[in-house]
């Protein structure tokens, strides 16, 4: 981009601007920080769900597993639309786990004490987690109807007819 810039700024010494600066940065590749946001999604799921047995680089081939550790400017070959069908059956399983706990975590706390989805998870205030795994699972190359049915058979399993309805 072009900067215009006034004749007495010009002149001035002093150290160099931000704008300046931000410029001569160089550009991210912005296919590598969304690949680097599904594992952060994936190990937060895994966190705040105890989930146990999950290995989260099991859900990456070696292409995705190698673009972990390179330069978010450095353009990588990332993963194809070719996947083995383990890793595709890996992921899919991790996606049902998620939903599966997002439901059983919900629905114990309601039958408990009758507390609501934010009062549940305040700092995840407007984060609905059977929809960010049905987000996730675009990423992963999994079906995402496959997992919205998981959790509507989840909410019937719970007794939640309603939300299942809806």
């Amino acid at each position: 981009p072009v900067l215009d810039t006034e004749d007495a700024w010009v002149s001035v010494e002093g150290p160099v601007s931000i704008v300046e600066l931000a410029l001569e940065q160089k550009r991210i590749h912005y296919p590598l920080v969304e690949h680097q946001f599904v594992l952060c999604t994936v190990l937060y799921a895994i966190m705040r769900f105890s989930l146990k047995s999950v290995k989260p680089l099991s859900l990456f081939d070696s292409k995705g597993k190698n673009a972990f550790f390179k330069d978010l400017t450095s353009i990588q070959l990332l993963p194809s639309g070719d996947m083995d069908p383990n890793v595709l059956s890996i992921r899919q399983q991790f996606l049902l786990k998620v939903v599966s706990a997002a439901v059983q975590t919900l629905c114990s706390s309601q039958r408990d004490k009758e507390v609501s989805e934010e009062e549940l998870f305040p700092f995840e205030k407007g984060k609905n987690w059977p929809t960010l795994a049905a987000d996730l699972a675009q990423y992963l190359q999994i079906s995402e109807d496959l997992v919205r049915r998981h959790y509507v058979c989840e909410l019937y399993s719970y007794g939640m007819d309603h939300l299942g309805e809806e």
